[in-house]
């Protein structure tokens, strides 16, 4: 690994802002701080834009970069949706299976690394489509607190989305590592 590798970059000190507005995020949420805890999620959700846009733009990517991104999004999304399902906010079951989804994906990149010692970060398209629904369903019971306006129906309907691109996405990481474990295992 290159000094570049590492380096603190602005996508990466972005990625960096991003994962310091984890606790601030769920402490607004405990104290019922809606509005305060709907701005900030939103502007983290346009920084996860901006710093993969920044990277590729300026060619500032970097190994750092590709671990603290995703480590941000999902630290930020799972204390949300969790914070969220505790305040009876969102459905329990999709907390659990937020949280299940990310805890497999946590222990197979482990796992992958200790036995291959070859992995490289590379979200898929399945994750992405996933941490947008994620974003959104958060956005969007924050807004209706916030606002104090009801909308069961987008919520429920975003919740079966949510459900079905976290179980889409973690399939997705699951099969893509094992056809890379059957790739490099020597043929018979």
């Amino acid at each position: 690994m290159s000094k570049d590798d590492i380096r603190l970059n602005i996508p990466n000190l972005i990625s960096l802002a991003r994962l310091f507005s984890v606790p601030i995020t769920v402490w607004l949420l405990i104290h019922a701080y809606y509005q305060a805890a709907f701005w900030i999620l939103l502007l983290a959700c346009l920084s996860d834009a901006a710093d993969g846009f920044i990277a590729k733009q300026f060619n500032l990517q970097t190994e750092l970069g590709g671990y603290l991104d995703p480590i941000a999004d999902k630290a930020l999304l799972v204390s949300v949706f969790v914070t969220l399902a505790l305040n009876d906010q969102i459905y329990i079951w999709l907390a659990i299976l937020v949280v299940f989804r990310d805890a497999l994906i946590v222990l197979g990149v482990i796992l992958y690394q200790f036995l291959y010692q070859r992995l490289s970060m590379r979200p898929l398209l399945s994750s992405k489509i996933n941490t947008t629904a994620q974003f959104a369903l958060s956005a969007l019971v924050m807004a209706l607190a916030a606002f104090e306006y009801a909308a069961p129906l987008a919520v429920f309907w975003l919740s079966v989305v949510v459900a079905a691109t976290t179980v889409w996405s973690g399939a997705s990481y699951v099969f893509a590592w094992g056809r890379s474990v059957y790739a490099m295992e020597p043929g018979e």
